[in-house]
């Protein structure tokens, strides 16, 4: 009963990884006043590319690598039209999610069908393993290990230290963060491209770790649930790892769910229908705002404006 109650949690922990990668990337983009819904479109590209990089070279790390540094690419765009250029930055995520998808969809055309013999593999970690329940945590791949690292760490910067401060002025109040001194521009920037290469990890995880393949719209809607997740988690790191790890549940419940006879296309839109239960459960500005969202999230800042 515990070894299986074990390796269920482990299941869920696989599934939520991806999105909670690009949950703590949005996270900080958020929290520094950019709402970025390229989110889907950045998973899309960081999966097609960390699969093709991986299968011609049989390297995963560098599948990971050029799959950050698309995410990150696609961010930059974000960046510069939403921060730069101060244009719609719900237009931009739009136009970049669909730039990510079709982009995904053309490299990926000739890629569908074949096998990946490098996949990233699972790392157990000895002793740990064998812990009863906790020990899911440890029959992981490293990329999830590195997930709950980043967890903690950016937690740490965002709550614990002066940058973290200065991200969360930021995001509240650009004019008074620019008055101190902080350079909002910077630090939106980073922040934002940080939550790029982290989107770019999230579709990673799922084309060289989770399903070794590339499936057309293997994403199935995860950076829309990531952008969920965010507000379920009250924009804080560490309840990220619930979050995605709930989610991650309701996804292993479809194939649980199936041999007990219930409609898989029906079991496929228990993320979907969560997602929108949290959405509209959590949709009520002085909800938002008890729970800690931005003010200033989704508006352009410029000096000259008063």
């Amino acid at each position: 009963m515990i070894e299986s109650a074990t390796e269920l949690l482990a299941m869920m922990i696989s599934a939520g990884t991806p999105l909670l990668l690009s949950t703590l990337g949005e996270i900080y983009a958020e929290r520094s006043g950019i709402l970025n819904l390229g989110v889907e479109g950045m998973m899309a590209l960081g999966a097609v590319v960390a699969f093709y990089v991986t299968l011609m070279t049989g390297n995963p790390a560098l599948g990971l690598a050029v799959a950050a540094l698309a995410g990150l690419a696609l961010s930059s765009l974000h960046a510069f039209v939403s921060i730069t250029i101060r244009s719609n930055q719900v237009v931009s995520g739009l136009a970049l999610s669909m730039l990510g998808i079709g982009l995904s969809s053309l490299i990926g055309k000739g890629l569908i069908g074949m096998p990946l013999r490098h996949a990233l593999e699972k790392l157990e970690v000895p002793l740990l393993r064998d812990i009863p329940l906790l020990g899911a945590f440890f029959r992981q791949n490293a990329l999830t290990y590195l997930s709950y690292l980043l967890a903690a760490s950016l937690w740490f910067i965002m709550f614990k230290t002066r940058i973290g401060v200065c991200i969360r002025m930021t995001g509240e109040n650009p004019r008074a963060a620019d008055t101190m001194g902080v350079n909002v521009f910077k630090l939106r920037y980073l922040c934002t491209l940080l939550g790029g290469a982290l989107a770019g990890l999230g579709g990673a995880y799922l084309s060289i770790a989770y399903t070794p393949a590339w499936i057309e719209g293997m994403t199935a809607g995860q950076g829309w649930i990531a952008l969920a997740l965010v507000i379920f988690a009250a924009w804080n790191p560490l309840y990220a790892l619930a979050g995605a790890y709930l989610f991650g549940g309701i996804r292993v419940l479809q194939y649980r769910l199936q041999p007990l006879g219930i409609s898989p296309p029906l079991l496929q839109t228990l993320p979907y229908v969560c997602t929108i239960v949290v959405l509209v459960a959590f949709s009520t500005e002085k909800l938002r705002r008890k729970l800690g969202a931005p003010s200033a999230l989704g508006k352009p800042y410029s000096r000259e404006e008063r």
